[in-house]
């Protein structure tokens, strides 16, 4: 069926990490895993691609495992997931002094990779400056730490990387550079949606069950219902589903009424372009909260550090919600289901991963001509200043 992400074996203190177990009887899945085991006979970079929630990681893992560098560390990073100001530090490494709050030297990621895996997940969401960085790394094997004049080290890593964006369509945007993406996709994995691929979810579906901690089963027909229904947030979102079945079922047979009325026959999304699913999961996330169903930190906040929701579906949130309060942010956090106090705490959030949206838009009466560019932005509703490495938001 699918790459599992419940099963599989983390990484020991030293990086070292076991086979995943990647639950799977299509075609699809097999070939996968197949050509991730040839891949790691050698040292070729590997560009993996896929929606969030597919298990892009866990093809990276089976790929290290099966080379000859599986007693060597698996580093991950996530891209999306460390501020651009961090993440020269995360990958290169700085020296004490170098800014504020570096006590002390510290070994970056690739060198902790050293004759091992660097996986770098979300690599799109790499800024162009990183990008250039991390491309002059490729070329020479050389690191530099964040404030070392002369220190250089060179490191033999093999380099995985993933993204959930079409990289050719970053690079004719201008988001991405175009050398780097040919440097990266040497071969080439694309992990299919679980929607594609129907016929993994009733195995992916009877592997959780037997690993429940509370035994249920499931009627056919409520099968039928999960085996038909889209998944648009792929395996993460079924193993989601499972779990609250497992919990909140009052019976031990859940039959197809018990299942969340998303799932029922009739009720499954349907295939849309890219944005239109976006735009759809912005709406769907923004009845949930105004509705009482989410908080914003529960609920929200953990599927984007998760990577279930990219930076682009965040700031449709925000958009929603400052047209909803006619670009009033404070007014946003109530909204969202947060308590005043939280106001600063959303800002800052929001600033530290670029989703910030301009309020000024949603002030209605309209702005005559020329005033919304004069009219400054109140301290409070702006995004937190970018600082050095180290630094406190």
């Amino acid at each position: 069926m699918g790459p599992s992400r419940v099963p599989h074996s983390s990484p020991d203190p030293q990086g070292i990490v076991d086979r995943p177990l990647i639950i799977g009887r299509s075609a699809a899945i097999q070939a996968i895993c197949g050509l991730a085991e040839r891949v790691a006979e050698g040292d070729a970079k590997v560009l993996i691609t896929g929606e969030s929630g597919v298990g892009k990681d866990l093809i990276a893992q089976l790929i290290h495992h099966c080379s000859r560098r599986a007693r060597q560390p698996f580093v991950a990073v996530n891209c999306a997931g460390v501020p651009e100001t961090l993440l020269e530090s995360q990958l290169f490494g700085h020296v004490k002094g170098s800014f504020t709050d570096a006590h002390r030297d510290k070994i970056g990621m690739l060198q902790q990779a050293h004759r091992g895996t660097i996986f770098l997940d979300e690599v799109a969401e790499m800024s162009l400056r990183m990008q250039a960085m991390f491309l002059r790394f490729l070329e020479n094997g050389e690191i530099q730490p964040v404030g070392s004049e002369t220190v250089r080290t060179q490191v033999d890593v093999r380099v995985i990387a993933a993204t959930n964006k079409d990289l050719m369509a970053a690079v004719s945007a201008g988001n991405f550079r175009e050398d780097l993406m040919y440097r990266l996709d040497v071969v080439h994995i694309r992990v299919p949606p679980l929607r594609e691929r129907a016929e993994d979810v009733r195995a992916l579906i009877e592997h959780h069950l037997t690993r429940a901690q509370r035994p249920i089963n499931l009627t056919e027909e409520a099968l039928h219902a999960l085996e038909t229904y889209r998944w648009p947030g792929n395996v993460r979102e079924l193993q989601n589903v499972i779990e609250r079945l497992i919990w909140t079922s009052v019976n031990e047979t859940v039959a197809i009424e018990d299942l969340p009325p998303r799932l029922l026959p009739g009720r499954s999304e349907t295939i849309l372009p890219t944005r239109e699913r976006r735009r759809q999961r912005a709406d769907d996330l923004f009845k949930a909260l105004t509705e009482g169903s989410f908080n914003f930190w529960e609920h929200v906040h953990p599927l984007f550090l998760d990577r279930d929701l990219t930076r682009h579906d965040l700031r449709e949130l925000v958009r929603r919600g400052l047209a909803a309060t006619r670009g009033n942010y404070q007014a946003v956090v109530r909204l969202f289901g947060m308590p005043d106090t939280d106001y600063k705490r959303f800002l800052n959030f929001l600033g530290t991963h670029g989703c910030v949206v301009d309020f000024r838009e949603f002030r209605s009466p309209a702005p005559h001509e020329g005033e919304m560019a004069r009219a400054p932005v109140p301290p409070e509703a702006s995004p937190p200043r970018s600082g050095r490495p180290g630094q406190r938001k």
